[in-house]
């Protein structure tokens, strides 16, 4: 599967498009942590993914993630976008830390 229908945008080749998981506003002692305070999740779903790699002999490895799978994902991976007011981050594959449950 290339992309996902829920999502106007389909990433290219190697690339995958991830929504971050909504981060707790409270933290289990009770304590609200303001917005500017808080630190992004490096935890997501993927959305859409490119179509594949493409090598140095012109053929198309296809990525291994799919859309629905729960990555982690580095602090600084990615750039960050705004698609229909929804944050995302635009990643290649091979920074995707591992998958989430599987």
């Amino acid at each position: 599967m290339a992309h996902s229908a829920t999502t106007k945008l389909r990433p290219l080749h190697d690339q995958v498009l991830v929504k971050r998981s909504e981060d707790e506003q409270v933290q289990r002692s009770g304590i609200i942590i303001p917005d500017t305070a808080k630190e992004k999740p490096q935890e997501g779903q993927i959305m859409a993914v490119g179509t594949g790699k493409v090598r140095e002999d012109g053929k198309t490895t296809p990525l291994e993630l799919k859309p629905g799978d729960r990555v982690l994902f580095g602090k600084y991976t990615g750039s960050e976008i705004t698609l229909d007011g929804e944050e995302y981050v635009v990643m290649k594959e091979a920074d995707v830390l591992g998958v989430l449950g599987t």
